[in-house]
């Protein structure tokens, strides 16, 4: 089986599309997630499978479904 190769990085949020996107060394590897796209996120000392999602019924704020992660994701180790 071929491994993948996977970019690891932290999730910042993007103040131009209003989203939570991917920063490698402060550059952007993905400028903004959609609801429904998937990555694997940092957890305690555990890479789990993740989806990022709006919580439209919280203000609109955006979630990790599958983590405990809620509202501010600045600084989550994530990798995709």
């Amino acid at each position: 089986m071929k491994m993948q190769n996977k970019v690891q990085g932290r999730l910042g949020y993007n103040a131009e599309n209003k989203r939570y996107g991917l920063l490698v060394s402060d550059l952007w590897e993905n400028s903004g997630f959609h609801c429904g796209e998937c990555m694997e996120v940092l957890v305690g000392n555990r890479w789990v499978e993740a989806r990022m999602e709006m919580d439209w019924n919280n203000g609109g704020e955006w979630y990790l479904a599958g983590t405990p992660y809620h509202g501010d994701l600045e600084y989550v180790q994530a990798r995709i």
